[in-house]
Parts: structure tokens; C-alpha cells; sequence
């Protein structure tokens, strides 16, 4: 736009009428009237000039946008906006980049919310909402997005199998320093961990690595053992040997993490593989079937590296996995991450098997904080209602009787 007209408006006295306008047409919203000021003595002139006015306005002053359209049409044939968009620059339209803002916002929490990592884990429900309600990070969806991704790759690596935090970073996010402590990430995940475990937020470093140690980071790979019984592998090494001899007496054996890392020629042939959240069901089902005791792994409670190690080994052995621990809130939390991080499938914890144990005996504790369980859309709901924990030893016999048709099964073959 190159006329004597243009020229005519683009006056540095007119500026701040210029500006004005500028400003509230980029807001997105219907606009009447300008707010101008504060303008020079020759503003003032000048504006009175351009809109024809019969006296000098204020120095803050009104502007009917309409009047001053029709004045540009007038002196340059073209209209307001395409005058300030030529003195000033581009018009914006702040409402509507808001609410672009608002819709980029809310699609971060929504993936956020369903990714596999927090559905797999309901527990981390609590986390997601912590993390909404402290907001973006330096107010970027871009960044927060970027540190989020990064946490859930942290949490579906995790339990991790002994190794030092450095090199545990090294391997999942290429950066050895990644979860160093302090770290924004490091506070993330550690937040995550203490969601899933119902522990406070970690405030010493002492806390800090505790709890890093529950989720098999710098586990010492010698103290930290699995519980197990009745397994025959194949092979000529000295672990596959001890526990075939152990099995055959009827025997439990603590394997421990260093000996899961380097497992020799220890072969696991594929069978179906019962694991327990208590030792109580395996000492049971060892006192009751002796050497032909079935497969079985304990977790005892909250699986460390070793169990989740053991059992990585029998899922790419196609061993058919089968979980069953206590059904209260901890329960599930315990369950729903051995089934997210493991091919287990649950056994003997759906809402009927509940139902059926709470008609069955006396009424059990109260079940604490519960979180969803996600292979039964149904069974955190019964829980809250009846508020009564079903534990493991209440329904020892239904787990044994269900071994004991499996060595009823190997006795025939």
C-alpha cells in the first residue's frame, strides 16, 4: 500500500492510535470503540484532521471504529485494517490462539492419561493428576511433553536389573546423567515410583535411593534373591543342577540376581509357571506336594530386580505365567505391574473369585487406598463396596486344589 494517502496516516503523531488498533483487532473479538492515548498536541491535531472532527480531542480518547474506517476508505481507499496491518504488521487473533493454546493443553493430558505406561498401572492416576495440577512446564506443552516422554520411558524400563543408575540412563535415554539427582526428569520419575508404592515423595537422598533400590536400580546383585519352587531346567551348569536337586527334595532355592544374570546353560522348558505375592502359599503348596510341587515363583510383595529378572527368563522360555496375590489395594497395584511388565495373566483375581472368598470366610481388613485393576473393570469397584481384603492365605486350597490338577496333568504325561 503505497499512496498519498497511506502516507497521510502513517504519521509518527498518529502512532498511538495506530498501535491502539492494532492491539484490539489482534484480540479475536468484536471491537466498536478504541481507547487511544496518550496523544502528543500534534496527535490530537492530526486525529481531529482525519476523522473531521469540530474540535480537539483529549489527549485518552475514544474512537468510533466505524468513523475512522470510513475516514481511511475516504483518504486511501482502504479500510481500517488493512492500514494498521500495513503501519503496524500482521493482525493476530489472540482468542483464537488461546484457545488453540487451551485445545494443545488439554491433548497433553488426554495422551498423557491414556498412555499404555499410566492404563497398565491405574495407581499412576494419582501421578497424572499431581502433574496437571502443577501445570506445564515453563509453560511450554512442547517441553512438558518432551520431559514427560521421557519419564514414561524411564517407568515402562523399570524394574531395572541391578545396574547403577548411569548406566541403567545410559541405555534407556542415551544420556548416563539423564536421572542424575536433582534432575527435573529424576523428580519425575522418583514422584511416579512413589505414586505406584504409596510412599511418600522422597525428600533426603537416602529416600531418593531407596526408593531408586525398589525399582532394581544398584540392587546388590548377591542379597538380592526369588523365591522358588519345584523347577527341573535342562542343562549341565551348576545352577541348573542345584535347582533340579532342590526340586527333587521337596525344597525351595533362593536364586539370586547375579546368578539370573548369568544363568550358564540354565534352560527353562515351557510349562505353566504359578506365582505368588506371599511365601505362605509356597511353603503350602511345597509341604502338600513335595517333590512333584508345580513351577512356582514368590514375588513377596513388591517383585525386586531378581523376580522380574526370573521371570523375563520364563516369558522368552513361552512359559505360561500365572499371577495371584492379595486382593486389596496394594494388591492390585502389585498385580497390575507384574502384568504390565510381564506376559502373567491373572489367576484367581476377578471380582466372582473376591465375592466368592469374602461368602466363604470371615471379613477381612480394610483393603486401604484402592486403584483400578485393569484385566477386571469391576473388582476395584466390589472392593470399595464391600471395604474388606480377601488375602492370599484365605484362599490357599482354591490356589492349591488349582496346583494340583497340574500335577495331576504331569503325573499322566
Amino acid at each position: 500500500m503505497n499512496s498519498p494517502g497511506r502516507r497521510y496516516a502513517d504519521r509518527p503523531e498518529l502512532a498511538p492510535l495506530w498501535q491502539a488498533a492494532h492491539h484490539r483487532l489482534s484480540a479475536g473479538r468484536p471491537v466498536s470503540r478504541l481507547r487511544v492515548g496518550p496523544l502528543t498536541p500534534e496527535g490530537r491535531s492530526a486525529l481531529a484532521d482525519l476523522l473531521g472532527l469540530d474540535r480537539l480531542p483529549d489527549a485518552y480518547t475514544s474512537v468510533d471504529l466505524a468513523r475512522l474506517d470510513t475516514a481511511l476508505l475516504e483518504i486511501c481507499g482502504h479500510g481500517v485494517r488493512a492500514v494498521v496491518a500495513d503501519i503496524v504488521g500482521p493482525l493476530g487473533d489472540r482468542a483464537a490462539e488461546r484457545e488453540a493454546e487451551r485445545t494443545r493443553r488439554a491433548d497433553l493430558w488426554a495422551w498423557l492419561d491414556a498412555h499404555p505406561t499410566v492404563t497398565a498401572q491405574p495407581a499412576l492416576a494419582a501421578w497424572t493428576a499431581q502433574l496437571r495440577r502443577t501445570g506445564l512446564i515453563a509453560g511450554s506443552v512442547d517441553r512438558t511433553r518432551e520431559s514427560l516422554e521421557q519419564a514414561l520411558r524411564t517407568l515402562a524400563a523399570l524394574p531395572a536389573q541391578g545396574e547403577p543408575l548411569p548406566v541403567f540412563a545410559t541405555a534407556v535415554l542415551s544420556d548416563s546423567h539423564a536421572l542424575d539427582d536433582g534432575t527435573r526428569l529424576s523428580s519425575l520419575v522418583l514422584r511416579a515410583l512413589a505414586t505406584l508404592h504409596e510412599t511418600p515423595a522422597p525428600e533426603s537422598a537416602a529416600d531418593r535411593r531407596a526408593l531408586w533400590g525398589r525399582a532394581g536400580i544398584a540392587d546388590d546383585a548377591l542379597s538380592t534373591t526369588v523365591l522358588t519352587a519345584g523347577f527341573h531346567p535342562s542343562g549341565s551348569g551348576p545352577l541348573a543342577r542345584a535347582l533340579t536337586a532342590y526340586s527333587e527334595a521337596g525344597h525351595a532355592a533362593h536364586l539370586t540376581l547375579a546368578q539370573l544374570r548369568t544363568p550358564g546353560d540354565l534352560r527353562f522348558p515351557a510349562q505353566h509357571v504359578h506365582i505368588t505375592e506371599n511365601p505362605s502359599i509356597l511353603a503350602l503348596a511345597l509341604s502338600r506336594f513335595g517333590p512333584s510341587c508345580p513351577p512356582m515363583v514368590c514375588t513377596s510383595g513388591w517383585p525386586n530386580s531378581a523376580a522380574m529378572l526370573l521371570l523375563r527368563h520364563l516369558a522368552a522360555a513361552d512359559c505360561h505365567l500365572h499371577y495371584h496375590g492379595d486382593l486389596d489395594g496394594e494388591g492390585l497395584r502389585i498385580a497390575a505391574h507384574i502384568l504390565a511388565k510381564t506376559p502373567a495373566k491373572p489367576w484367581r483375581m476377578t471380582t466372582a473369585d473376591y465375592l466368592t472368598a469374602l461368602r466363604s470366610a470371615e471379613r477381612g481388613p480394610d483393603p486401604g487406598r484402592i486403584t483400578e485393576a485393569p484385566w477386571d473393570q469391576e473388582l476395584a469397584g466390589a472392593l470399595r463396596e464391600a471395604g474388606a481384603s480377601v488375602v492370599e492365605e484365605r484362599v490357599a486350597e482354591v490356589l492349591l486344589g488349582d496346583l494340583a490338577v497340574h500335577v495331576r496333568n504331569r503325573i499322566r504325561r
